[in-house]
């Protein structure tokens, strides 16, 4: 069964170096678009910090941003700890104050990456399933009966729709996919992504 390492809720810190001060957000996230979202929110509350570095991952994509930090001092620590930690569904990023005296990259990173962690421990590390989403396609008179194999799988509607046949937009665990295949596969129509 595919697992991965995750947040269990979001989770925030603070961090005082040398008069800089460090805010840190751990959020659990799914998509690139969340991310982006929760960034340009941190953006517009913190629009007089001087810099709001951060670092991702998701499963098969990472970034990491020093947010005009020397290079290498800030969004890397945080993503060499994410990954570290073997994180995934994972964004942190880092909000910094300046304080007046100067870090240096080294210190940079060492108080990027413990405002970090800092996060990333009051928000919980767990273990979770994988899922992926599956859209289906079906008969109305079959929704009911669709519903009920879901529900034993696991899954969670996410939308529904209608254009001549009921559509469903489903999550679900990555390894019950092909059950559903099998239990729906004479009368419904199977799609991921």
């Amino acid at each position: 069964m595919g697992s991965m390492r995750t947040l269990a809720r979001p989770g925030r810190a603070k961090l005082v170096e040398r008069r800089s001060r460090f805010l840190a957000f751990a959020y659990p996230v799914s998509t690139e678009g969340e991310i982006e979202a929760l960034l340009a929110a941190l953006r517009r509350e913190y629009h007089d910090a001087q810099h709001i570095a951060y670092a991702w991952r998701l499963p098969h994509k990472e970034r990491a941003d020093d947010a005009g930090e020397p290079a290498g001092s800030a969004g890397r620590p945080v993503l060499r700890l994410l990954q570290g930690e073997g994180l995934e569904g994972v964004l942190v990023a880092v909000v910094r104050y300046f304080g007046g005296v100067k870090l240096g990259v080294g210190g940079l990173a060492r108080a990027y990456r413990a405002a970090a962690k800092g996060a990333l421990e009051a928000a919980g590390i767990v273990e979770r399933v994988r899922q992926v989403q599956v859209r289906l396609r079906l008969p109305n008179g079959r929704v009911g009966e669709a519903l009920a194999v879901l529900g034993m799988l696991g899954a969670r509607v996410r939308a529904q729709g209608y254009d001549g046949e009921a559509i469903l937009v489903v999550a679900l665990p990555e390894n019950e996919v092909e059950r559903l295949r099998r239990a729906l596969s004479p009368w419904a129509k199977v799609e991921e992504g």
